[in-house]
Order: C-alpha cells, then sequence, then structure tokens
C-alpha cells in the first residue's frame, strides 16, 4: 500500500540508515529513540518524498482551480508589487503556515493520531485529522467571520490528508504557503493592505 508509512522502499531505507545512526552509541541510543518518537509524534521527521507524489500534485492543483473559482465569482483585487514584499504578505505566506501547521498538524494531530480512535478513518480521512479541522475552523474564529471560518474547513481536511500520507508536516506547510500565497496575491489583496 503505497499511502502507508513504512511499507514504501524509501521508508525501509531511510529506516535502515537512521537504525545505523542511532547504533553507533549505546549510551546515546535511548535518547535518540525517544527524541525519533518524538519528532516522528510531531510529524517532524521525513519519512519520503511528497513533491512527486500524485496525490500532492492534486491538493496542489486545487489551489489555482479554486482561486480561479473565486475570482469569477468576487471582485478581482491582487496585491499592488510594493506590498509583496511588506512583513504583513510574509507573515501571512510562511509564517502562519509555519505557526499553524506545527500547531495544528504536528502538536495536536499528532497527539490524536496516537490513539486508536484517531486512527480511524472515514471516507478516507483520519478522525484524527476531521477533529483537528474543526479545531482549525474555531481558531479562525477569533480574528474572522463565521462565513470565512468555515472557508477554511476544506484546505484544513487537505493540510491533514498530506500529514497522514506522509507522516510529516513538510507538505501541509507547503501546502498552507502555497494557498495563502495565492489566495491573498490575488483574492485578498484589500483585506491584507487594510491590515496594516
Amino acid at each position: 500500500m503505497r499511502g502507508s508509512r513504512g511499507t514504501s522502499p524509501e521508508w525501509q531505507l531511510h529506516s535502515d540508515h537512521l537504525a545505523e545512526a542511532q547504533a553507533v552509541s549505546s549510551n546515546g541510543l535511548a535518547l535518540t529513540s525517544h527524541l525519533g518518537k518524538v519528532l516522528a509524534s510531531l510529524g517532524l521527521q521525513y519519512y519520503r518524498p511528497f513533491h512527486r507524489d500524485p496525490a500532492f500534485l492534486l491538493l496542489l492543483a486545487l489551489g489555482p482551480i479554486v482561486w480561479l473559482a473565486i475570482v469569477r465569482f468576487s471582485a478581482f483585487q491582487p496585491l499592488p508589487w510594493h506590498a509583496i514584499w511588506s512583513l504583513s504578505f510574509l507573515s501571512i505566506v510562511l509564517w502562519q503556515p509555519l505557526f499553524e501547521e506545527l500547531l495544528f498538524r504536528g502538536t495536536i494531530q499528532g497527539q490524536v493520531l496516537q490513539s486508536i480512535w484517531g486512527q480511524k478513518t472515514w471516507l478516507g480521512l483520519s478522525m484524527a485529522n476531521l477533529i483537528v479541522s474543526l479545531l482549525f475552523v474555531l481558531a479562525h474564529l477569533a480574528s474572522h467571520s463565521l462565513s470565512w471560518s468555515l472557508l477554511v474547513f476544506v484546505p484544513s481536511l487537505c493540510f491533514g490528508f498530506a500529514r497522514d500520507r506522509f507522516g510529516s508536516v513538510y507538505s501541509p506547510i507547503a501546502l498552507h504557503a502555497f494557498y495563502n500565497t495565492g489566495y491573498f496575491f490575488l483574492i485578498g489583496g484589500t483585506s491584507l493592505l487594510s491590515s496594516r
């Protein structure tokens, strides 16, 4: 099964190298083993490449499709060039995705995935993903309207799916940064400029 962690040849090769590196020092083995478990539960270990995976590429392609649909039904308000290099824009496209994914997909989803019920799936999505996506919506209610907060549910499911599929937070961070970049560059220009 390609989507499962630990069954692909790349993962087997990675785990063999990891085991060799851990076996170098018998004193550091317990610490390294514990650290490895913590890093894995937070999604900070790199299990296999995601950038060529068809599922990741499909999730990546969904961004521009949604942006074009939004542009069709709302005002096209691209950012002026000077705003692209502003701290506000860089924060929204780099720092917020990094922080949110480390918190939601790394820490929270990683912990919920440790439980048996968190690993159960419904329509191909883990219960951990569904729960974390609901929490993601609730977190956005703190600074956004209800309708806008509800709109982040589907992208959150995409980020959580990537977390489950690849066993790390690197692909959700990349997707989140890409989605935010396109949205705020093409559509959210006025909202970004008014927040400065």
